[in-house]
């Protein structure tokens, strides 16, 4: 028992002492510069009162001894837009902060405009004095006007009245937003409209859409987070939807990085001049859409399918390029065209109906040795016209081509992969100059470039 008792005397006294020892460590002011992992934090645009996501910068100390440094602060001060953390601890101004010999530690850096601060490029810069030098890490953001529309908890945000948004605010939606039954939202050339995480916008019965976008200055959806490496993620927002009756009519727009693009229901849809790429599902979803015609369409990297079409309609594809190189998840089938006669209600009936497809000019392609599906339900019918087109898929597809269309030829891509995306054709591509008919809107490419008398299958003129 004393044998046990002395022990655990000895154990605390261990303790006791190795404590002590840590206290009496002896730390000096650097007498050599830190080093730092960047000398510049390039942090994404943030809009007014919306937090910026979380930068790290390490801080190391190269000397052979422990060091305290005599001040690390924000040189705007409590006025800055930006606030740091160093070594777990929130401010502006910190002073005699202990750093290990040969270690590192973390200053953590956001930007949180305050409401109406000016729409600007922000700066400022985290400065460490030392018996060295004094050292800076500049932190540099752009700073936007935002107009925000905020569900909360199960109220809902509604237009009530025709509106026209213009590029003068970002548009930032949280949770779902309304188009009421019979209203029409107007888009005009440059207007940006953000979403947050599972948030989209609805367009109820006999509504519009209208986007006026222009080349170099396209109406642009996505999510609320605008560093680049989310421009190639899904999954950031929900998507569009739009009820019966309504009318889409779209060009030039950017729309990216959901869960479902576009969906579309027993309405009537005509897209020009637009890319869809990113969908954790499928890029555009159309249910026995009335009329859809989509003019100069580019598409890639959707889970599902990257145009999934369901029960009857008409669907019109001219001069478009339908890619899927889709490589997040390898059990999604990464189609470019899924197709199905039917359509199961909201009161749980199956709708079988004959959908129509006709492409003209288009490429279809990707990884997959069929990039279209068809499934086909009861005794419903698929009409497809398949003309002048590049097209890659199997016997098994349920599909046929005539001899007008080019087959199982790889259209050599300038570069498919999303992070660089860029879908236009390499010189001795089987689609330069196999296209025919460019009128009206297809007489120019989706850049503008006229089509002449020797068009490029596709969206982009070779």
């Amino acid at each position: 028992m004393k044998i046990k008792l002395l022990l655990g005397v000895a154990f605390w006294a261990l303790l006791l002492l190795a404590g002590c020892n840590r206290d009496d460590i002896t730390f000096d002011a650097p007498t050599q510069l830190l080093r730092f992992s960047t000398d510049t934090v390039f942090c994404d645009t943030v809009y007014n009162q919306m937090r910026s996501e979380t930068y790290a910068v390490k801080v190391y100390n190269k000397e052979d001894k422990d060091v305290k440094i005599p001040r690390i602060y924000l040189e705007g001060g409590s006025a800055s837009q930006y606030r740091i953390n160093v070594d777990g601890k929130v401010g502006t101004d910190f002073s005699q902060v202990a750093l290990r010999k040969k270690d590192s530690l973390y200053v953590f850096v956001e930007i949180a405009p305050v409401a109406n601060a000016p729409e600007a490029i922000a700066e400022d810069k985290v400065v460490f004095e030392t018996a060295a030098g004094q050292q800076k890490v500049t932190l540099f953001s752009v700073v936007q006007d935002a107009e925000y529309f905020i569900q909360t908890g199960e109220n809902p945000v509604t237009i009530n009245q025709n509106t026209t948004w213009t590029k003068d605010k970002v548009k930032v939606i949280f949770g779902n937003l309304n188009i009421a039954e019979g209203k029409t939202l107007t888009m005009e050339k440059g207007t940006k409209v953000y979403f947050r995480k599972n948030s989209g916008m609805n367009f109820g019965k006999n509504s519009g859409l209208t986007v006026n976008g222009a080349l170099g200055d396209e109406v642009i959806f996505r999510g609320d987070r605008s560093d680049t490496k989310y421009d190639t993620l899904p999954a950031n927002w929900n998507g569009i939807k739009m009820e019966e009756g309504s009318l889409l009519n779209m060009n030039y727009a950017r729309v990216f990085g959901g869960n479902v693009g576009l969906q579309l229901k027993k309405n009537n849809a005509t897209i020009n001049n637009s890319i869809f790429h990113s969908f954790q599902n499928v890029g555009i979803y159309a249910i026995h859409a009335q009329q859809f015609t989509a003019n100069n369409v580019v598409m890639n990297n959707c889970g599902e399918a990257d145009l999934a079409i369901a029960s009857g309609g008409t669907y019109n594809l001219n001069y478009c390029t339908i890619a899927n190189y889709w490589n997040l998840n390898p059990s999604m089938s990464a189609l470019g065209i899924f197709a199905t006669n039917a359509w199961e209600n909201e009161d749980g009936e199956i709708e079988l109906s004959n959908p129509t497809l006709n492409v003209n000019n288009s490429i279809i392609y990707g990884d997959l040795p069929d990039m279209m599906a068809f499934s086909k339900v009861g005794e419903g019918n698929f009409t497809t016209s398949f003309k002048n087109s590049l097209l890659k898929f199997t016997s098994n597809s349920g599909f046929t081509a005539d001899a007008t269309n080019v087959v199982n030829q790889d259209p050599k891509f300038q570069n498919y992969f999303t992070h660089k995306m860029n879908l236009r054709v390499k010189a001795g591509s089987p689609a330069i100059g196999k296209g025919i008919n460019a009128s009206g809107i297809t007489a120019t490419d989706i850049v503008g470039k006229s089509r002449g008398n020797s068009p490029t299958i596709g969206a982009y003129q070779f």
